[in-house]
């Protein structure tokens, strides 16, 4: 499971739903939903596979 910054928490927190999405530049990001509050988390991976 991808971990996250979770700005409403102030704390680390495991994604739920999370999803691996490419960006627009191209580099891979994780995607998904703090299980706590529900905000939106997004986590850039490395670079290009």
């Amino acid at each position: 499971m991808a971990e996250a910054y979770c700005v409403k928490c102030k704390a680390k927190k495991e994604m739920a739903n999370a999803q691996e999405v490419t960006m627009k530049n191209g580099r891979p990001a994780m995607q998904g939903v703090c299980p706590d509050c529900g905000t939106k988390l997004f986590r850039i991976m490395g670079g290009k596979k």
